[in-house]
């Protein structure tokens, strides 16, 4: 069974002259799967973005994309073709010529969001960013996985102060992946980068069921070893953390959202509605109606 392999999943924003006065605006942030021997980029995306890896492109702004899974290259004006795998983190810069492309025999998954702004080029400015250093290794990380999921989610909805919710999120992950490439940490424990790695399979496939044994299987550890490590870093087994982020989806949507309860089980693949209601309950102590109620 293959993980991690949902849509392609991304969001085009339109900005106005109030958001510019911000500083800091974002233009687009997505997800993209890409499955082995597949075309590569998704002709889905508008002309302005699509490229031929052969040739290049440059961007008018801003982006970081972080590959989750898999692996590839990179080239830039500044960069000799260089191997990316998952965990690295690249910096596209303005006016600076690229490109990029997964392996065809392995794929990737990439998360990516772009911004301009007179913020962030006096971020570059005072050398907080380099177009000399592309590429950050940060590391598998579920917190950056999850930033970037919130910032599609916030796109995608499109109220008012959208952007400058987004513009929050570019900087949190600046912060982030400043902090972490800068530390890393992560570098010197195999183990973190195995839980990690497992923690981003779950969120996501949130809205299907995992077998445990298998990505225990799929990391190449053992499922004794991979249970007891995975209960040592967060606190819980793996199927009980992967049921906890099941019920936190569930109250996102019931806070959130107008879906009814019985799609809301339906779209995190619970056996029956039925089950969704006892489950619920009894992890939360109410039910699922009440808890939207309450929170109305």
């Amino acid at each position: 069974m293959r993980y991690n392999d949902f849509g392609i999943d991304f969001k085009y924003l339109l900005v106005n002259e109030q958001d510019k006065k911000f500083g800091l605006t974002v233009n687009t942030v997505g997800f993209q799967p890409v499955a082995p021997h597949v075309l590569y980029p998704s002709t889905e995306h508008p002309k302005s973005y699509y490229f031929d890896p052969r040739k290049g492109r440059i961007l008018s702004e801003y982006q970081f994309l972080y590959i989750s899974k898999g692996r590839g290259t990179f080239t830039s004006e500044t960069t000799k073709k260089t191997k990316i795998t998952k965990g690295q983190l690249i910096i596209l810069f303005p006016g600076k010529w690229h490109t990029y492309c997964p392996d065809t025999e392995t794929g990737w998954n990439e998360y990516y969001i772009g911004f301009v702004g007179p913020v962030i080029d006096h971020t570059v400015k005072k050398g907080f960013l380099s177009d000399q250093n592309h590429i950050l290794n940060v590391g598998v990380n579920e917190e950056l996985v999850n930033l970037f999921s919130t910032a599609i989610k916030v796109a995608k909805e499109d109220k008012k102060g959208a952007q400058q919710y987004l513009s929050g999120i570019v900087f949190h992950i600046l912060g982030l992946i400043l902090y972490t490439s800068l530390s890393k940490d992560f570098e010197k424990n195999e183990s973190y980068q195995t839980i990690e790695r497992a923690k981003i399979i779950m969120l996501e496939n949130i809205h299907r069921n995992v077998d445990i044994k298998e990505i225990s299987t799929n990391l190449g550890v053992s499922y004794s070893w991979f249970r007891k490590a995975f209960k040592e870093y967060t606190g819980f087994a793996p199927a009980q953390y992967f049921q906890e982020l099941k019920i936190r989806k569930a109250k996102e949507l019931l806070d959130e959202s107008a879906v009814s309860i019985k799609e809301i089980a339906y779209e995190l693949n619970f056996s029956s509605y039925e089950y969704f209601l006892s489950f619920f309950k009894k992890r939360v102590g109410i039910t699922p109606m009440e808890y939207r109620m309450r929170n109305a």
